[in-house]
């Protein structure tokens, strides 16, 4: 029935990897997201305690901002950086804190107008250039993020977190070899950067080299054994090169780090439809969708495997269900229209390839198997939070 062209299953293809960011806010964040980084005075200094007799104390204020972000309160960590400015407007470092708490709320704009006012202060200040060249990343402006980086790597030259947001940067304008540049630099700088190993990983594979992007996987997780993450961006690499066992072994693997990782189960369960297993694809699938029963495509790659078992009832019922979500899901109509077919509904099969066509030209790259390519660019999203 099936003509595998591309290579990954439906429901993996309309899932975008995760790139490790080291871009989110300081310490206590969850683990895929690494720390975005914090002025040097806001590392370095401990906390004050706001004094009673100290009610213009820009420097309590200020940590005490600080503390608040850590303990993600980070509208309160506004509060305190709102207080320091109204006593001394010209001290930088708080609207860089403002702007930090400000990008972690998804205020991107209103950080950058905090980190325009920190280099009105302190033209030379690295953290505000690095921070600002963070919040538009986030706002798509790619190039916009690697001149503010550029900036930043003026300043300091060793700051391995500006290369790899850069090279992140470079990844999403396709200029993967840029990207491996500034990795290879974020590295020698910090040779346990285990976000910098996943992100090479990342543009080697897209520039299809499954052997070097393994090998940077496997630093990765030599540095941090529970990056699910890294198992996945391996997983793939190794799918490429042919390698079914390893590719569920490492689903495996990062099933136990999150059992709750839904696509780690639709790719360890395409990988065992690719092994003739269909009735553990399906198990998988299952899994998949009681954690997010919204994931259409995954209804799709449980349609096919019931197909091929011979339920073709049960099929068309899972392409139902990826319709009623997504009504114009076109892979569905042919799908289901393949189905109808076999079982003698020509009219009902008619109609939804004209459906079919209706939404697009031609279905000669629709998904009539699990595996057209929505997931090509699986490993780039750890990046600038």
């Amino acid at each position: 029935m099936r003509k595998f062209t591309y290579g990954l299953p439906i429901a993996l293809l309309s899932a975008t990897v995760v790139v490790v960011h080291p871009h989110k806010a300081v310490t206590s964040i969850p683990p895929e997201v690494r720390a975005i980084a914090v002025p040097e005075a806001m590392a370095k200094r401990p906390p004050k305690v706001i004094a009673s007799d100290e009610p213009n104390d820009v420097q309590a204020y200020y940590n005490r901002g600080v503390a608040r972000f850590k303990l993600r309160d980070k509208r309160g960590a506004i509060d305190d950086y709102n207080h320091a400015l109204q006593i001394n407007p010209n001290y930088a470092p708080a609207y860089t804190g403002r702007g930090i708490a400000r990008n972690e709320l998804g205020d991107q704009q209103g950080a950058i107008d905090d980190y325009n006012h920190a280099l009105q202060i302190n033209p030379n200040y690295a953290d505000a250039y690095y921070n600002r060249g963070n919040a538009r990343y986030k706002l798509g402006n790619q190039q916009g993020a690697i001149d503010d980086y550029n900036h930043a790597l003026q300043i300091n030259p060793n700051d391995a977190k500006a290369y790899n947001n850069r090279g992140n940067a470079r990844y999403k304008l396709g200029d993967q070899q840029g990207a491996i540049d500034d990795y290879n630099h974020a590295l020698k700088i910090d040779p346990n950067y285990a976000d910098a190993y996943n992100n090479r990983g990342n543009a080697r594979y897209k520039l299809g080299d499954q052997q070097g992007a393994i090998d940077d996987y496997n630093h990765a997780l030599q540095i941090n054994p529970n990056d699910a993450k890294a198992y996945i961006g391996r997983r793939v690499a190794h799918y490429k090169l042919g390698d079914q066992q390893g590719t569920i072994d490492d689903y495996n693997h990062a099933l136990k780090i999150d059992p709750n990782y839904a696509l780690a189960y639709i790719g360890r369960g395409f990988a065992r439809y690719q092994l003739g297993d269909q009735q553990g694809a399906i198990d998988d699938y299952n899994h998949a969708l009681q954690i997010n029963p919204n994931f259409a495509p995954a209804y799709i790659d449980r349609g096919f495997a019931r197909y091929d078992l011979g339920d073709k009832q049960g099929a068309i019922a899972d392409f139902n269900h990826a319709l009623k979500i997504n009504p114009n899901y076109r892979d569905a109509y042919v799908a289901r229209a393949v189905a109808r077919y076999q079982l003698g509904d020509k009219q009902g099969a008619i109609a939804d390839f004209q459906k079919a066509l209706k939404l697009a030209r031609s279905i000669r790259h629709s998904a009539l198997n699990p595996i057209n390519c929505h997931l090509c660019n699986w490993g780039q999203e750890k990046h600038n939070g």
